[in-house]
């Protein structure tokens, strides 16, 4: 599964504001939609790594389900 932890960790850490991102041109609606863990594009996650200036681990990061309950 992907988790969208680090994006909101990221932003704290940056002092970003849901308000700043969706002055910078970042879709409020989208925004909602990673805050309830929905899929999002490439594109999406480009437009956050240059509004934050930072990495793609900053933004998303594989959580395997599978093996968090296996142990």
């Amino acid at each position: 599964m992907i988790s969208y932890e680090p994006l909101f960790e990221t932003m704290k850490r940056k002092k970003v504001t849901s308000y700043r991102l969706q002055k910078e041109g970042f879709s409020r609606a989208t925004y909602y939609s990673i805050k309830q863990g929905n899929s999002i594009s490439t594109n999406t996650i480009n437009q956050l790594c240059k509004i934050l200036e930072c990495n793609v681990s900053d933004i998303i990061t594989f959580v395997d389900e599978d093996r968090k309950f296996s142990q």
